[in-house]
């Protein structure tokens, strides 16, 4: 673990009681209860604490996630600056007037300070990049792409906006759908794994497992394992189809795998990982089918393979390479 128990935090154990935490720090939070008595009853009474606050809130209109913030809020005053202190007995014998002082806290701090969600946004800039969201959803954003996001989720939907290309791993959440925006396209998922590409008013969503809901025009078309759609930003037309290669995953397994592929398809998929200008001059190499594993290796090394398979003649010129 690249973690130790100096880290451990009143935020840390909320995340991991609030089910927000990520794997590692889940298994973190799980090793530390278990390494003593004292971090034990610590953690199980903050949960008891949380628990009994929410019966509290019984009839009254103030959301889990809100009361949960606050309560957070609460037990972290006064802040501590060092490693997170233990429960004595006497702290957790008079949980019953604590949880009633809670009560009230939260309860009047959602009408007097309720905290504001700010707009956070992620680019990844030249290189891909993977980012946890707040409800645990994890997004590997490909290069020269943005995603806007709430600090936190409210109400009945997660949303985010894209700009560019993502593939989404979504946490579980019936009660609460993911929402996508890019474009003029919706996308709705509960949980489950996809891959949105927007690129000139093109939107393309490719989905690995799940049920993907794509929304545009008021039409609505739902996409499973291996469907994919693409959709054109002043078109209604949602017409899904099967997924013939693997092609779009490579900024996330840094591998290209051919099979059967259309040459001129390679062509877009490699000037656009390694910002390239290839041109296939010669319109009959287009069609030729290409069927090799390419993994971590340089566009040199790729342009060798081409050349050696169908023979044809690479000439490398200052701003573009000319396939003939």
């Amino acid at each position: 673990m690249s973690l130790s128990f100096d880290h451990i935090t009143d935020d840390l154990l909320v995340k991991h009681l609030l089910g927000e935490a990520n794997q590692e720090e889940k298994q973190f939070v799980e090793e530390w209860i278990s390494a003593d008595d004292g971090n034990n009853n610590y953690y199980q009474g903050l949960k008891a604490v949380w628990e009994e606050s929410k019966k509290l809130a019984v009839g009254s209109h103030v959301d889990e996630e809100a009361a949960w913030t606050r309560f957070k809020l609460k037990i972290s005053e006064p802040k501590r600056a060092g490693v997170l202190k233990r429960l004595d007995l006497s702290w957790i014998s008079a949980a019953a007037v604590f949880l009633v002082v809670v009560g009230i806290a939260y309860l009047a701090y959602s009408f007097l300070h309720g905290k504001p969600v700010q707009t956070l946004v992620v680019a990844s800039g030249t290189r891909a990049l993977t980012d946890t969201l707040p409800d645990g959803s994890i997004v590997t954003l490909n290069r020269n792409s943005e995603l806007d996001y709430p600090s936190r989720f409210k109400g009945s939907e997660r949303p985010v906006v894209l700009k560019g290309e993502a593939f989404f791993n979504v946490t579980p959440n019936k009660k609460k759908p993911f929402i996508i925006h890019v474009n003029d396209v919706t996308i709705r998922v509960v949980g489950t794994s996809f891959n949105v590409r927007s690129l000139n008013g093109i939107t393309e969503v490719i989905v690995e497992t799940g049920v993907v809901q794509v929304i545009h025009h008021n039409k609505t078309i739902e996409l499973r394992k291996d469907e994919k759609i693409r959709v054109l930003q002043h078109d209604s037309t949602l017409i899904k189809e099967n997924v013939q290669d693997r092609l779009y995953n490579y900024y996330r397994s840094r591998e290209f795998v051919c099979d059967n592929t259309p040459l001129w398809k390679f062509v877009e998929i490699l000037n656009e990982a390694y910002g390239a200008n290839i041109i296939i001059e010669n319109p009959k190499l287009r069609g030729l089918l290409l069927t090799a594993p390419f993994e971590n290796e340089s566009l040199d090394r790729i342009l060798e393979v081409v050349h050696e398979t169908f023979n044809i003649t690479v000439i490398k010129e200052t701003d573009r390479i000319i396939l003939r």
